[in-house]
């Protein structure tokens, strides 16, 4: 803060495509936030992405909505430019811009923070583990059993491996995976910890929330809307439950990782981790639930063909609602097995920038020696 008697609000700045929002981008807003008292995003355009890493999987008026949508996000600024300069950082008057402690080149290969480092206006955080965008893509393009165990002997696997950063010899950290490992503490970090106040509307919805997009946002936002103090509990089915009514390799994203997905959604104020596949008597009792709200997608009926949502309507407090967005974990997939050539080819590219950053790298510090 500034000194000179009063103190001023410290603005912070990131910025990035936001293109598949995940926990880890999340996770990067809540401790670049946790660093001030206002958090500026900046996102950049499609022609900007499309520029200095290829086609994004999202539209900007989707990415923008999503970024709004993280409940440590102050303000979004559209149409950041790619290279993060001083002049943006004064135009918002922000005081430092924070990046998590990963490399971002630009087309010719410079690092697009340089100029803020110089100046000493930069600070890093730590990136999260066990995820990447390259990570979740490589899951949805193979569509395999494996991500939701450690199996590398599936030979089908193993052969595609090399386009995610996953195979064993020279791939660059960054894009690299490691499994990510839940623990009470980012539970406690990304949890609101409020409890519904006297004259809160206690909402119940409940799904996989499976890659946490912009479709469960405009969702969540219209139940949000259907009450002056809403307070929205929702309700995450298990892998294995989500899996018997999905199918094919769902969920995508672990119970885990759907968990903290969820929480960073500034309309969700608490999540059940695990909850039973048919809303009950007592669920509805334990929280006290006033409305239970579905989207417009298809309810599949339970393992004994009950319908779910059966105690709720004999109670008159199930409503179904129109979120106006079609956009479903299944399109999504689509729309990257669409370009998965191209993304395999991205990813690639990226990798070969990477590894020869970190190949500059080792040669300055064996110079040093």
């Amino acid at each position: 803060a500034a000194g000179g008697g009063g103190q001023r609000p410290v603005r912070v700045w990131c910025d990035g495509c936001y293109d598949m929002v995940h926990y880890g981008h999340s996770n990067q807003l809540r401790q670049a936030r946790a660093m001030g008292d206002y958090l500026i995003v900046g996102v950049h355009t499609d022609e900007e992405i499309s520029k200095h890493k290829g086609p994004p999987v999202f539209t900007q008026e989707e990415r923008y909505k999503m970024v709004q949508a993280i409940k440590w996000v102050d303000e979004i600024a559209p149409g950041a430019p790619y290279v993060t300069t001083l002049e943006t950082l004064d135009k918002y008057s922000c005081d430092f811009c924070v990046h998590g402690d990963d490399i971002t080149l630009t087309i010719d290969g410079k690092d697009t923070y340089e100029e803020v480092k110089t100046a000493g206006r930069y600070r890093e955080c730590k990136r999260t583990q066990g995820v990447s965008t390259t990570d979740l893509v490589g899951r949805m393009l193979l569509m395999t059993k494996a991500h939701h165990s450690n199996i590398d002997e599936d030979l089908d696997y193993r052969k595609h491996t090399d386009n995610f950063g996953k195979g064993p010899k020279g791939h660059s950290p960054w894009t690299g995976v490691s499994q990510f490992l839940q623990t009470s503490q980012k539970i406690i970090q990304f949890a609101s910890g409020k409890e519904p106040q006297p004259g809160d509307t206690i909402i119940y919805v409940a799904g996989a929330f499976d890659l946490f997009h912009v479709g469960h946002v405009d969702f969540l936002e219209k139940v949000h809307q259907l009450a002056e103090k809403p307070y929205i509990i929702a309700g995450l089915h298990f892998d294995q439950e989500v899996n018997r009514y999905k199918g094919k390799n769902y969920p995508i994203m672990n119970i885990h990782e759907r968990t903290l997905s969820v929480l960073a959604c500034r309309y969700v104020s608490e999540v059940v981790i695990g909850a039973p596949y048919a809303v009950t008597a007592d669920l509805l009792d334990h929280f006290r639930v006033t409305l239970v709200c579905h989207g417009m997608t298809e309810v599949v009926p339970d393992k004994d063909g009950s319908d779910p949502y059966e105690e709720p309507k004999r109670r008159g407090i199930f409503q179904l609602v129109d979120s106006g967005s079609n956009l479903t974990t299944d399109l999504i997939v689509q729309r990257i097995i669409k370009n998965r050539l191209e993304f395999e080819a991205r990813n690639q590219k990226k990798e070969a920038k990477e590894l020869a950053v970190l190949e500059a790298m080792r040669r300055l510090e064996e110079e040093k020696h």
